[in-house]
């Protein structure tokens, strides 16, 4: 079985554990555990949390420890986090099972980061976008099936079940990871870990490729993340139609980024770079204005076409722009580098929540939407008037020339 083959049936296991955990621990903690809406909303916050705390100490381990022993200990954290959350929903612990949340979530941000630094050492420099593609697959599959499979069998099927099908996802994952190779480790610098973090950030700041790329994702996720709290309201309050379109639209979201990452694997050697950076942003506006766009007591078949959209082209531009920070950043620095702008966005995600929920309980969900509509056109203004506008062929990207020109700045 061949390196990225494992790395993938890894990620198959990590993603759907993790699936299970964002959409189950709602419904276990309001139904099975009693919680509160405050409780749940923490709940939900320590899942978040684990990205923004974990991923610049992980991003440091990456890139000065071996990244298979590192894959293993995340697929590991994942199983000992499902197998907790079992125990606590058998002793009805809520702050148990919120403990268990947590430390699964860990184990996805530690996954992530590893495994994307580990994909530029076990594909060539022409195949690299779609080994990206295929452990991007993974992901998309679960943000799919995962929602509609326990969404149709929540009410027939006991809940600690549930999680004991997430710990067999994570032992799959495990034995998959364990199964992977060494891989080829950069010394590591003996610095001071707060200089290691400056030197990441200082790098992504200084770049003419990685800066427009962290503001074109902070813009998206901004939108995005507002976007899910305007929805609501404004299918039921402006296009009048049933609130259950909401769900058939996160399904046709997580549909198109099935099919925006399938394509990438098959074609992505076919595509210039530039175009699918410019595209995965533009598509988002143009979604958005068709959600804008869309008139009261209209088919949701416009409303579906437009999540689908949104869905389709950024996962194309996920799989192309880690393809070109991959290519870009020194190996040694890849791991903050990439926890640096996962930290970001994450932490833009909580804002663009509020800054949604604020405008239409002020202004209305329209005035909400309108807001969605110009974060993502900043998102793509950030990529169109940058230097990505002109990335033709990964052939042209090194990470030792752009270093080398970035320093000399």
């Amino acid at each position: 079985m061949q390196t990225l083959s494992r790395l993938t049936g890894a990620a198959y296991g990590v993603h759907v554990s993790d699936q299970v955990a964002l959409v189950s621990v709602p419904l276990i903690a309001a139904l099975v555990l009693d919680a509160s809406a405050a409780a749940i909303g923490l709940l939900v916050a320590c899942q978040s949390m684990a990205h923004l705390v974990g991923s610049i100490p992980f991003g440091i381990l990456v890139d000065s420890t071996q990244q298979r022993t590192l894959t293993i200990v995340a697929c590991l954290t994942t199983l000992v986090g499902s197998a907790m959350a079992v125990i606590a929903i058998l002793r009805e612990s809520l702050v148990f099972f919120g403990a268990a949340m947590t430390l699964a979530g860990f184990g996805v941000v530690l996954f992530g980061l590893a495994a994307l630094s580990i994909v530029p050492k076990i594909a060539a420099r022409d195949g690299l976008a779609r080994a990206n593609a295929a452990i991007e697959v993974p992901r998309a599959t679960a943000s799919f099936i995962v929602p509609l499979l326990i969404g149709l069998s929540f009410t027939s099927v006991a809940p600690v079940v549930i999680f004991l099908g997430s710990a067999a996802a994570s032992v799959m994952a495990l034995a998959f990871a364990i199964a992977l190779p060494t891989v080829d480790m950069q010394p590591a610098a003996r610095t001071g870990v707060l200089k290691r973090i400056i030197e990441g950030g200082a790098f992504v700041l200084g770049h003419r490729l990685l800066l427009p790329i962290s503001i074109c994702a902070i813009c998206w996720n901004l939108a995005f993340a507002a976007l899910l709290v305007v929805l609501v309201p404004v299918i039921h309050q402006v296009y009048l139609m049933d609130p259950g379109v909401f769900g058939v639209g996160l399904s046709a979201f997580g549909l198109a980024a099935i099919c925006g990452t399938t394509v990438m694997r098959h074609l992505s050697d076919r595509l210039a770079p530039n175009l699918l950076l410019l595209f995965g942003p533009g598509s988002s506006a143009l979604a958005s204005l068709g959600l804008v766009l869309i008139p009261a007591h209209s088919t949701p078949l416009v409303f579906y076409a437009c999540m689908f959209l949104l869905g389709f082209g950024p996962s194309m531009w996920l799989v192309t722009q880690n393809s070109v920070r991959q290519l870009v950043t020194p190996a040694d620095r890849l791991g903050r580098v990439n926890a640096v702008i996962q930290t970001a966005i994450y932490g833009i995600r909580p804002l663009g929540a509020l800054l949604g929920g604020l405008v239409a309980d002020t202004y209305g969900p329209q005035a909400g939407l309108g807001v969605v509509m110009v974060a993502f056109l900043m998102s793509f203004l950030a990529a169109a008037l940058s230097d990505l506008r002109e990335i033709r062929s990964y052939g042209t990207l090194s990470a030792a020339e752009d270093y080398a020109e970035d320093a000399a700045r």
